[in-house]
C-alpha cells in the first residue's frame, strides 16, 4: 500500500489562492508533492494521489473528451462519490471546457424512485450531455436518463478507454463558469447555482488568505459529501487552490463510524476540519468506544463548524470529551455561508472560539429586536445565539427590512450579501435568480439574523418561522427543546406550521419513535405537549412516526419542507391506535405517524 501524500511541499511555496481559474490552481499545485489520500471506513489507507497525478489523469481525460468531438460548454453530470474519480472527472472538464455538475448519492432521499426522480430533475435542468457514475451506481443514472439527451453515460472506466491522443486541450477561462452546484433543496426544489471561474477563485481566496490563515504545515481531512458546497470548496477546490494535503473518508464511512474521522486526524496530523453541528455530536455520542487519550488532537488548530445552525451545548460536551485528545475549544470557527455565495461569507477570528449573543425572548418574539438579556438570563427568558464572524474581504453583509432597506444593529431581518463570490445566477432559471437578488444587486440568502459589533447572528430560515399569536417562533427552538428535555436523539424530530381553516397557523410537531407501547406512548405524548405549550406559548399537534419517515436534505440537513409537504399529503399510518390525546394540552394533541415516502 503506498504512502499518504506529505503533508508539505519540499521547495514549492506556498500561494494562497492567488490564481484566476482552477486549472491554473491545479497545475501549480502539480509541481509539488502533496495531495489526496482516501481512507477506508475503519481509516485504512485505500489510494494516495499527489495532485501531480490528478492532474495528469485530469488532462488525459480533457484530450479524449475533445477527440471525441464533445462542444465546450457542454455539461457533465457525476455523481459525486467520494472517490479519485469525481476529482478526476471534475478537473478533467476544467481543461476540457466542459462544465460539471456533481449530483448527490443515494443518502437520505427517500428510496430508489425519489432518488432517482431527483436525479432526473436535476441532469435534465442542467441540460446535462454526458453522464457518469461508480459502477454501483451506473443503474441510478440509466434510470434517470431515459428519455433525456444524455449522448454518453457510463461508469468512469468507459471514459478512461476513449482515445486521447491528438485531443487538444480547450481549459475554461477567467470568465466562464466552473460548475453547476445544486443546492440542498431543504426549503424548495434544487435549484442550479452557476459558480463562475472567478466567483471559485476569489471565496478559494479569500478562505485560504482571511479565513483559514493558511500556512505551511496545515493539513485537512474532510468526511463531508462532495455535492455539497462545504464538501466540494472547502474540501476539494480550496486545498488545491492553496496546495494543501487533504485527508478523505466517505460520508457514509463517517455515519457508521465518525470516531474514525478523528483517528486519521489524530494519525497524520490534520490541523483543519469542518463539520456542521451534528457531526461533532454524533462524535461525542460514541466516544465511549475509545479512549480518548489514545487520540492526538493537539494540531486541530481550525475546527469549523457550519451548514447549519450552531449549537454551544454540544460544542462544549464535545471539548469537554475529548480535552484528553488535547482539543482546544477555542478551536472552534463558527462561520456562515452558503452555495449562492460559492461557499464562504463570514468567518469568526481564529484562536476566539465559540461566543454567543443572549437575547429577550420577548422582544425577540414581538418586535424581532435582539435585545440583550438581563445579566445571564434564564433558558425561559432568554435565547442565546452564535456570532459568526464578519464578512470576508471584499464581501459585504446588510440586513434588510421588508422594504429591503437596511436595518441597524440588533434589527432581525433578511442576510443579504454582496461580493465577487456571488453565483451569476441559477442555471436556466431567469424566474428563480431575480427571485433572491434584490433590485440594487444584493443576494437575499432566505436567512434571517442580525448584526452586532460587525458580526453576523443567523437566527434561521425565513421561511421556516412560525408566527402563531403574534409571536415568532423558530422551529430549531422547539426541536431542540424536545432532544434535550425528552431524550430524542437529534434528527428525529421537526416542526413547521400549516394554516388552518381560517388562515392562522398552527404548530405541528412530527417525532419520530420506535414504541409501538400504548402506555409509553401515552407517557411520551404528554411529556413532549408539555415541552412544546412551554416552549411555544401555545398547544400544537403531535404526530408520533414511525423510524425514517423524516427527509434530509442532500447535505444532511432536515427538511422541514418535506415533512411539511408528507403531512398535507395525508401520508399518515397511524401507530398510536385509538389512544386519547393528552386532555392538559390545548388545542388538541393527536397521536397519529407522518408517513414520508
Amino acid at each position: 500500500m503506498s504512502n499518504v501524500t506529505p503533508t508539505s511541499n519540499g521547495s514549492l511555496p506556498l500561494r494562497r489562492g492567488e490564481f484566476e481559474t482552477i486549472a491554473e490552481g491545479l497545475d501549480y499545485a502539480a509541481r509539488g508533492e502533496t495531495g489526496c489520500n482516501f481512507f477506508s471506513s475503519r481509516g485504512g489507507l485505500e489510494q494516495a494521489l499527489a495532485y501531480r497525478d490528478i492532474r495528469e489523469r485530469a488532462v488525459d481525460l480533457a484530450r479524449a473528451f475533445a477527440r471525441a468531438g464533445i462542444p465546450r460548454g457542454e455539461r457533465l453530470a457525476i455523481i459525486a462519490e467520494t472517490s479519485p474519480d469525481f476529482l478526476i472527472f471534475f478537473f478533467a472538464c476544467q481543461y476540457a471546457g466542459l462544465v460539471p455538475v456533481p449530483l448527490p448519492l443515494s443518502v437520505n432521499l427517500g428510496g430508489r424512485e425519489a432518488y432517482v426522480e431527483r436525479l432526473r430533475n436535476m441532469m435534465m435542468r442542467a441540460d446535462a450531455r454526458l453522464a457518469v457514475a461508480g459502477p454501483e451506481l451506473v443503474g441510478y443514472l440509466e434510470a434517470a436518463a431515459k428519455g433525456l439527451k444524455v449522448d454518453f453515460l457510463g461508469a468512469p472506466d468507459e471514459f478512461y478507454s476513449l482515445p486521447s491522443e491528438g485531443g487538444e486541450l480547450r481549459p475554461l477561462t477567467s470568465d466562464e463558469p466552473c460548475y453547476i452546484q445544486y443546492s440542498s433543496g431543504s426549503t424548495s426544489l434544487p435549484r442550479g447555482v452557476l459558480v463562475t471561474q472567478r466567483a471559485i477563485t476569489e471565496n478559494a481566496r479569500a478562505i485560504g488568505q482571511h479565513g483559514l490563515q493558511l500556512r505551511p504545515g496545515d493539513r485537512s481531512a474532510n468526511w463531508l459529501p462532495l455535492y455539497h458546497d462545504m464538501g466540494l470548496v472547502g474540501f476539494c477546490l480550496t486545498p488545491v487552490m492553496n496546495q494543501v494535503t487533504i485527508d478523505y473518508l466517505a460520508s457514509t464511512a463517517f455515519a457508521r463510524r465518525p470516531l474514525v474521522w478523528l483517528k486519521i486526524m489524530s494519525e497524520h496530523g490534520c490541523s483543519i476540519s469542518f463539520s456542521p453541528t451534528f457531526g461533532y455530536e454524533l462524535c461525542t455520542r460514541v466516544s465511549g468506544r475509545i479512549d480518548p487519550s489514545s487520540l492526538d488532537l493537539s494540531r486541530w488548530r481550525v475546527a469549523g463548524i457550519g451548514g447549519e445552525m450552531v449549537r454551544p451545548s454540544v460544542l462544549r460536551d464535545f471539548a469537554e470529551c475529548f480535552a484528553a485528545s488535547g482539543f482546544d475549544e477555542t478551536a472552534f470557527v463558527p462561520s456562515y455561508g452558503l452555495a449562492e455565495s460559492t461557499l464562504a461569507v463570514s468567518f469568526t477570528p481564529l484562536g476566539r472560539g465559540v461566543k454567543t449573543d443572549r437575547i429577550s425572548r420577548e422582544a425577540y418574539a414581538r418586535s424581532a429586536i435582539a435585545i440583550p438579556a438581563n445579566g445571564n438570563g434564564s433558558a425561559q427568558s432568554s435565547r442565546a445565539f452564535v456570532k459568526c464572524g464578519g464578512a470576508l474581504p471584499g464581501h459585504r453583509i446588510e440586513i434588510r427590512g421588508e422594504d429591503n432597506e437596511a436595518l441597524p444593529d440588533r434589527r432581525i431581518g433578511w442576510v443579504c450579501i454582496s461580493g465577487p463570490s456571488l453565483m451569476r445566477g441559477y442555471y436556466d432559471d431567469p424566474e428563480a435568480t431575480r427571485s433572491v437578488f434584490t433590485p440594487d444587486g444584493w443576494l437575499n440568502t432566505g436567512d434571517m439574523g442580525y448584526l452586532v459589533d460587525g458580526e453576523l447572528v443567523i437566527t434561521g430560515r425565513s421561511k421556516d418561522l412560525i408566527i402563531c399569536n403574534g409571536r415568532n417562533i423558530w422551529p430549531q427552538d422547539l426541536e431542540w427543546a424536545v432532544e434535550s428535555r425528552c431524550g430524542v436523539s437529534p434528527g428525529h424530530v421537526a416542526a413547521f406550521s400549516v394554516d388552518d381553516d381560517e388562515g392562522l397557523e398552527r404548530i405541528v410537531v412530527v417525532l419520530e419513535t420506535r414504541s409501538r407501547d400504548a402506555e409509553t406512548l401515552r407517557a411520551f405524548s404528554r411529556e413532549v405537549a408539555s415541552v412544546i405549550t412551554a416552549m411555544a406559548g401555545v398547544g400544537g399537534e403531535l404526530v408520533l412516526a414511525p423510524p425514517r419517515s423524516l427527509t434530509f436534505t442532500s447535505s444532511g440537513k432536515l427538511s422541514r419542507a418535506a415533512a411539511k409537504a408528507d403531512y398535507l399529503a395525508g401520508r399518515i399510518e397511524d401507530i398510536s391506535g385509538d389512544l386519547p390525546a393528552p386532555a392538559s394540552v390545548e388545542p388538541e394533541v393527536r397521536l397519529a405517524a407522518g408517513a414520508g415516502s
